[in-house]
């Protein structure tokens, strides 16, 4: 296992003193190996949700070139068909109750 030495902010510092005062924790060690296992999650997720995006800009990308692209020419008019599609599902929903 691999030693390193960090320094933390008196508040950071603080927080690892707090967890393991609390017993959730029994050493420093364990309280920055968790914050560690977090952030990678974290990372992880991020990764997924930019996958995610990534697909779903090339689904719009795809679409327009298939000219499947609908034009609004004003704000009130987008936003008319917002309302529209949203009573649509709405209305989906209330039916499978």
């Amino acid at each position: 296992m691999a030693t390193l030495n960090i320094s933390l902010t008196p508040e950071l510092a603080a927080l690892i003193e707090e967890k393991v005062s609390s017993g959730m924790y029994h050493t420093a060690s364990e309280v920055v190996r968790e914050g560690l296992r977090l952030l990678k999650e974290q990372d992880e997720i991020r990764r997924l949700r930019l996958e995610e995006l990534r697909r779903e800009i090339q689904s719009g990308t795809d679409s327009l070139e298939r000219g499947e692209a609908r034009v609004f020419h004003s704000g009130e008019e987008l936003a008319a068909h917002i309302e529209a599609e949203g009573r649509k599902l709405l209305a989906d929903r209330r039916k499978r109750k």
